[in-house]
């Protein structure tokens, strides 16, 4: 007898099964295996950042909302090398929440796993940045690739720590509905799909990424601070770089924007559907 093959995205209820399911094998991930795969989801995401300092780069002749909405599709590369390739990213496993709610992975587990994650996250971002400048691709498109990384980070660098906060609470809500929405899918294709639109949105509309910034700032800085020629090249196009320090990205951005990431993945999304969806289960 031929076996029955389903094809039909899951419906909300078994996705929120599925993420259960997924949140305990994360949670159980032997050490050195956990950290590899943060390095690779921070290098993911690198270069989905990268892909889009190169499409923000000289875009400044196209609308605003284009040109917010070209780069938002650029970097949506970052995820999907993530969720299709198989790589551990902090924003996402943020939805193991749901599966801690259920007391199916203990706090200690919980912890553990976002900062192995977490750290593996920085070493890859960071890691990428390093080879990226050492390139000297900021110097491609008679230097607007670079002119766009430093306005970035000094864009970012420049909020309010509310605002940060708030930006990344958001952020991360969009991120986390895009994974969510992937737990729906039976192929390939259908991941990328729900991919794309939520990340699009989260990146066009000037939202916070906790891990997308462990490349734009350290970038810029290494711009900054091994290229001073470069920077002084760009003239009055340079933006303001009196924020652009280690001590301005770790204070001024990481820190809140990974408050906000953790409200609105863990807080926002994860605990929502597990309302909704496992809370009268019996575990």
């Amino acid at each position: 007898m031929s076996q029955e093959i389903n094809i039909d995205a899951l419906l909300p209820q078994e996705m929120a099964e599925k993420a259960e399911e997924i949140g305990v094998r994360k949670a159980a991930m032997p050490f050195f295996s956990l950290f590899t795969l943060s390095v690779l989801a921070g290098a993911f995401i690198a270069l989905g950042a990268m892909f889009a300092i190169i499409t923000a780069a000289g875009s400044s002749a196209l609308p605003y909302g284009v040109a917010r909405v070209l780069v938002g599709l650029t970097f949506c590369i970052g995820l999907i090398l993530v969720v299709v390739g198989g790589a551990e990213l902090f924003t996402g496993n943020n939805l193991i929440v749901m599966a801690w709610a259920s007391r199916k992975v203990s706090t200690s587990s919980l912890l553990h796993n976002w900062a192995v994650v977490y750290l593996g996250n920085f070493v890859g971002s960071v890691g990428t940045a390093t080879l990226v400048f050492l390139t000297r691709q900021y110097t491609f498109g008679a230097g607007s690739a670079g002119e766009a990384a430093l306005n970035i980070a000094s864009s970012k660098v420049g909020l309010g720590f509310v605002q940060a906060v708030m930006l990344g609470v958001l952020g991360n809500v969009l991120v986390c509905l895009a994974v969510w929405l992937s737990f729906s899918a039976r192929s390939t294709t259908d991941k990328i799909l729900a991919i794309i639109f939520p990340i699009t949105a989260f990146v066009a509309a000037s939202f916070e990424h906790s891990i997308a910034n462990m490349y734009f700032i350290p970038y810029a800085i290494l711009i900054k601070s091994f290229d001073p020629a470069f920077v002084i090249s760009l003239a009055e196009k340079a933006p303001d770089l009196s924020r652009l320090t280690w001590s301005g990205f770790f204070l001024n951005n990481l820190l809140p924007v990974t408050i906000g990431n953790i409200i609105g993945g863990a807080g926002l999304v994860a605990v929502t559907y597990w309302f909704v969806y496992l809370s009268k289960k019996k575990n």
